[in-house]
């Protein structure tokens, strides 16, 4: 009998074999399978790895359900989704389906056993190594996000081709994955042959390049613990000279290009979209006011987001030339009419959606092609001022500086004041501990990346950090988000570590006899 795994990485995999634009966007059916007699050309080569992005764009909407609803910075009242938001998941739950993601595996899988062996005169060896790059990327960012959201999964590093392979895995410690994930970055940098800029402008920010992998092993970093090494993967983007580099915007407007129409300055990597090209992202079925069960800001993010406008508004700036980041990312239904920052309590989001609302010229996005960020500069800052705040008071003013960055570009004065020029800053400074430090840090990632699938692994982070030291601060920030179900439910569930993770998807319990559920699901709770 065929491995219901393979099914997930192999299933009938239909590619084309040429590349143009509308290809990395959209794979169409040819009836080709990636087997082993597939590789003739590095056309072939290209079609695999656009076939990598596609599935990419095809779990997005769980990317950003796994990374949001249980971070209580978004929420639902889907009776399906809420299972996720309020930590009551079974096996047979759609949520905890990895069925995508491990598609995307299974294309970096193909083309790093089989790229190398294409016999074609065109396929220089910088281009296969440039190939080889892309195909790490995508195994390493999707096994990252497996780790962070099922701690413990199969570790799938070969191609599988046919049904001739047993396929009965178990899983592999998170220890073992993380290290993998590194592993697959270094390899990926080590020939230098990593894209900076592609030929196409689009794909400079719709493909992986050397500072897609420098964040990812940044993100990783962090996540193990490993903050020297965290730093200087950051500073390799925030320190880098190249002409194209990504940048951070720090005109307070710019913010607004980020989202529309996208692939700004400040990108570091993301999942294209486009219309022209009969592309929809179906955000709509997320973000918008019309949609029966969309995700919403939730009462808590709804609060800091009133109270980050008023500053603004305290500040002189208005509504209408929707300063701020706020501002410009959220919206609310009015009278009738979607204007931002009305007068009514139920906020949406406008980043990933947008058509309803206009921009600062006027006019709306006339379609539902907004892209998905993988990562950006802001992103990649907050990260860092992280690992400085847990390096100790030496590290602060770095960490300080950042997040005055980050206030300062969404027209938000300095963090408590504190101007690093001043004489008196050492003192400030000196008087800050690392928790008011990591909370600030955490808030500002709350706002700045609102709705782009990052709260959950930043609350899960504290949760984990330094031997569960803000375990309680972590469980309180959950509750505090929810409103969904009983507090009393959320405190007794997180306290066992376990149930922070997202249970192994039955239908692969009962095709792998090797892989075990994880221990909180593994019994009657």
């Amino acid at each position: 009998m065929k491995k219901y795994i393979i099914a997930i990485i192999l299933g009938a995999v239909t590619l084309t074999t040429t590349t143009s634009c509308n290809d990395w966007l959209d794979i169409l059916p040819n009836n080709e399978q990636v087997t082993d007699d597939y590789w003739k050309s590095k056309e072939d080569v290209e079609a695999v790895i656009a076939s990598g992005y596609y599935y990419m764009r095809q779990c997005v909407p769980t990317f950003i359900k796994w990374g949001e609803l249980r971070g209580g910075a978004l929420y639902t009242i889907n009776a399906t989704d809420t299972k996720l938001q309020d930590f009551n998941m079974t096996p047979t739950h759609s949520l905890c389906n990895w069925a995508d993601v491990y598609k995307v595996i299974g294309m970096a899988n193909s083309v790093i056993l089989y790229a190398p062996e294409v016999k074609d005169d065109t396929y220089y060896t910088a281009i296969l190594n440039s190939h080889l790059a892309e195909a790490y990327f995508l195994r390493a960012y999707c096994y990252l996000l497996l780790v962070k959201n099922f701690k413990e999964v199969p570790l799938v590093l070969q191609a599988y081709v046919n049904d001739n392979a047993s396929f009965d895995l178990a899983k592999s410690s998170e220890n073992e994955i993380i290290a993998q994930v590194k592993k697959d970055v270094m390899t990926a940098l080590e020939t230098g042959a990593a894209k900076g800029t592609y030929e196409v402008d689009w794909q400079t920010k719709g493909r992986a390049t050397k500072w897609a992998l420098y964040a990812l092993m940044a993100d990783a970093c962090l996540w193990s613990e490993d903050y020297d090494q965290c730093i200087q993967y950051c500073d390799m983007i925030l320190n880098a000279t190249d002409a194209f580099r990504p940048a951070f915007m720090t005109n307070t407007n710019d913010w607004y290009t980020m989202f529309y129409p996208g692939n700004s300055n400040e990108s570091i990597l993301e999942l294209n979209w486009d219309y022209s090209q009969n592309q929809t992202n179906n955000f709509n079925s997320l973000f918008t006011v019309n949609a029966s069960t969309p995700l919403r800001p939730t009462n808590q993010a709804t609060e800091m987001m009133k109270q980050e406008t008023q500053t603004l508004k305290d500040n002189g700036l208005t509504e209408d030339g929707r300063m701020g980041r706020m501002l410009m990312a959220t919206y609310v239904p009015d009278n009738g009419q979607v204007v931002a920052w009305a007068s009514s309590n139920q906020y949406y989001i406008w980043k990933y959606y947008g058509t309803d609302v206009p921009d600062i010229t006027g006019g709306a996005r006339a379609h539902q092609d907004a892209n998905f960020i993988i990562y950006r500069v802001a992103d990649i800052m907050l990260t860092k001022a992280l690992a400085l705040a847990m390096k100790g008071q030496g590290a602060w003013a770095e960490a300080v500086a950042l997040i005055n960055k980050i206030r300062n570009r969404a027209a938000l004065p300095n963090f408590k004041d504190i101007d690093l020029q001043a004489p008196d800053a050492p003192q400030q400074i000196a008087q800050l501990d690392e928790w008011t430090l990591i909370e600030e840090i955490l808030d500002q990632r709350e706002m700045e990346l609102m709705a782009e699938g990052k709260r959950w692994y930043d609350l899960l982070w504290l949760g984990r950090v330094a031997g569960g030291k803000y375990k309680t601060q972590f469980i309180t920030k959950v509750i505090e988000g929810n409103q969904t179900t009983n507090q009393q439910w959320i405190q007794s569930v997180l306290q066992d570590q376990n149930a922070w993770y997202m249970p192994i998807p039955q239908a692969d319990i009962e095709h792998n006899k090797l892989l075990e559920q994880n221990p909180y699901y593994s019994s009657s709770k």
